[in-house]
Formats: structure tokens, C-alpha cells, sequence
């Protein structure tokens, strides 16, 4: 497509206009990028994972590894399958032990981070409140959850309630001390130009303190969450009538090494699913944030360009 311009220099009387023919500019082709590199990075991930159950497989049956010791991965995987394909309410299946722990973590995964972001916030707003809880706060988290599991369970019984509170001492603290931390790192110059306006002291918590720690209260979440994962077993190991970790000494008293495994598979599945929801909700919440320094180097560009 070419476009006419009147030439200036034409005379204005008597004289024909001559058209002033522009070529197009010729877009140069712009080099071509690379594929979404958080997809090929899950590319590469699942290659790893093959390879590394391929090598696990091959040193099992080369150097002749017992099955009661290491179990092949052949093995886990039928055992998985079993139990995988086994009806919802069957008592030697992974669908009514995983339902069962799934739902200890979830109850103690909310109540105890509920309650570790609620004092949090509690001692943000009153600073004399953190002196007084600071020493039994510490003492509480410097004693071996494991050590008090039995002693729960002599308490509350082998029911659903015991798991919770054991999930709930683990989930309480990594909220209560990455939130006071995250409050405590909010820009004390945004604080201070909310005051100068006249801000109470709701605006300002809603406005500069909580979106501030917002990136530290996740950060405890997605520890809370693993360790969620890790206090139910521990429940359920001490005393239990249902869940995984019912089935993994179950299986260990038979010597279904390749049963636990499966097992523990299972378990690792919760945990990635808890921490992609997790993700999801951070990045739906946290969208001003950039994702990695390469998003800041870019919005700190186009901030200076404009």
C-alpha cells in the first residue's frame, strides 16, 4: 500500500501537483521467541522424573536390590493401581484413607493458620501484645510436636479431633511468625504518608500493613501446608482408626514395601495439590506483585520509559 503527500515545494497556480509516492516500511521480522519457557520447564521436570525412575528401576534389578528393602518402581506402580482402583469406602483402598486424612488436613491446615494470621494481626495493631506472648510463644514452638502427639491422643482419642490439634501445632506457628515479620517489614514511609492524610487506623491496616505482608503470610501458608501433610501422618501413626498412615503400617506389618511406597506417593500428591492451590490464590491475590525479578526489571523499565 503506498500513500500520496502533496509536495510543499509545488508551485500553488499553474503548475500540476506531483504526488510524493511513500513506499511502505517493510516490517522486519521480529526474531522469533522461544516457547513458554514455564511449560518446557515442566517439560524438562516430567524428563527428569522418567529418567530418575528409570535409573531407580534398572539399579533395583541390576545389582539385585531385595524387595522388602527397595521395592522396583514396576512394583509401586501396581501397587498404586490396586489401591487406586479399589471402590470410595473401601476399607484397603486409598480413596477412604486419603478422604480421611485429606480432611485432618484440611481442618487443622485452616483453624491453625486462621488462628496463627489472627494473632498475628492482633500484635500488629498492639505491640505491647507481642512482648507479653513473645516468651510462651517461643517456649511453645521450641517443644517437639512429635513428643506431644501421644499425649494428645490420650487426650482427645483416636478420633478425627486428635490429628487436627497435632496439624494445628504444627500449622500455628510458620503463619504467627512470617506474619508478625511481613507487618513489621511495611514501608514505614507509606505509614507515615497515610498519617500525614488523616488516615485512621483501619486505613492504614488496610491500605499500607496487610497488602504489605501479604507476600510473608503466604510464604507461611505454603509451610504450613507441608507440614500439614507431615502432622497428619504423625497423628495417625501414634493412633488412628483410618488414613494413610494407618495403611503404611499396615502395609509395613505385612512387608508390602512397595504398598508404603505407594502410599507415600499418595501423600506427596496432597501436598502438590495444597501447594498449586496455594500458588493460584497468591497470584490471584498478589497480581501488583511481579512474579520474578525479570517482571520487576521490566515494570521498573516501563515505570522510568513513562
Amino acid at each position: 500500500m503506498t500513500t500520496a503527500i502533496m509536495n510543499p515545494s509545488a508551485p500553488a497556480q499553474g503548475a500540476t501537483v506531483q504526488p510524493v509516492v511513500v513506499q511502505p516500511v517493510t516490517a522486519v521480522p521480529a526474531r522469533r521467541r522461544s516457547a513458554n519457557p514455564l511449560a518446557s520447564t515442566r517439560v524438562q521436570s516430567i524428563l527428569l522424573l522418567i529418567a530418575l525412575l528409570g535409573s531407580w528401576e534398572a539399579a533395583v534389578r541390576v545389582f539385585k536390590v531385595p524387595r522388602h528393602l527397595v521395592p522396583p518402581v514396576s512394583d509401586i506402580g501396581v501397587a498404586l493401581w490396586r489401591g487406586l482402583a479399589t471402590g470410595p469406602m473401601a476399607k484397603d483402598g486409598f480413596w477412604y484413607h486419603g478422604g480421611v486424612t485429606l480432611a485432618e488436613i484440611l481442618l487443622g491446615f485452616f483453624i491453625g493458620g486462621g488462628i496463627g494470621l489472627v494473632i498475628g494481626i492482633a500484635i500488629s495493631q498492639m505491640p505491647r501484645l507481642e512482648a507479653l506472648l513473645e516468651p510462651y510463644v517461643a517456649a511453645l514452638q521450641s517443644v517437639p510436636k512429635v513428643a506431644v502427639a501421644p499425649i494428645i491422643v490420650v487426650w482427645l482419642g483416636f478420633g478425627i479431633s486428635s490429628k487436627v490439634v497435632i496439624i494445628c501445632l504444627l500449622t500455628f506457628f510458620p503463619v504467627l511468625v512470617t506474619s508478625i515479620a511481613g507487618f513489621k517489614a511495611v514501608d514505614a514511609d507509606r505509614i507515615d504518608l497515610l498519617r500525614s492524610l488523616s488516615a485512621t487506623p483501619w486505613q492504614i491496616f488496610r491500605k499500607a500493613k496487610f497488602p504489605g505482608a501479604l507476600p510473608y503470610i503466604f510464604a507461611g501458608l505454603n509451610m504450613a501446608a507441608a507440614f500439614s501433610v507431615v502432622g497428619a501422618v504423625v497423628g495417625e501413626f501414634v493412633g488412628a482408626q483410618a488414613g494413610l498412615g494407618v495403611l503404611i503400617l499396615q502395609m509395613e506389618a505385612q512387608a508390602d514395601t512397595g504398598g508404603s511406597f505407594a502410599v507415600c506417593v499418595v501423600l506427596s500428591l496432597i501436598g502438590i495439590l495444597l501447594t498449586s492451590v496455594l500458588r493460584r490464590v497468591q497470584r490471584r491475590v498478589l497480581h501488583w506483585m511481579p512474579a520474578d525479578s525479570s517482571q520487576q526489571t521490566q515494570q521498573t523499565q516501563r515505570t522510568v520509559n513513562t
